[in-house]
């Protein structure tokens, strides 16, 4: 008799048999939560939708995420790149080599951000300028 509580083997664009997604969302919460980082900082860093990092954190999702994407987010945290792909597969990864990343790149993609905020900004100002004719010198 099979058991109802098995999950199923999908094709490859569903879940995998023997993938543990639970897992994954486990590990992903408690390391967000230890580095005080939410949704929308960690979708930042990692280049991931705030969508498919929230499918991530509740490990029970229809489609499979690429390994490329949980490569994205681990390094976000300050990861091995394949230390979520080695959760998800059943193995206990070393953090050993952890080189402490993480917070450098949400530094950067924040700075980026702001980049992008101040080039804005300096457009709208200069076509307020030339509408009131005022102009540099």
């Amino acid at each position: 008799m099979a058991n109802k509580n098995a999950v199923p083997p999908y094709t490859a664009r569903g879940r995998v048999e023997g993938e543990n997604w639970q897992a994954v969302a486990d590990v992903l919460n408690a390391r967000m939560a230890a580095r005080r980082i939410g949704q929308q900082a960690l979708a930042t860093a990692s280049g991931v939708s705030v969508a498919t990092l929230r499918q991530v954190q509740h490990g029970t999702h229809a489609r499979r995420v690429q390994n490329a994407t949980l490569t994205a987010i681990a390094r976000a945290l300050g990861w091995p790149d394949d230390h979520l792909i080695r959760v998800l597969l059943g193995d206990q990864p070393s953090l050993e080599a952890s080189p402490p990343v993480g917070t450098d790149r949400m530094v950067v993609a924040r700075l980026d951000a702001l980049e992008g905020d101040l080039r804005r900004m300096n457009e709208r100002l200069s076509v307020i300028e030339r509408h009131l004719g005022v102009f540099d010198s």
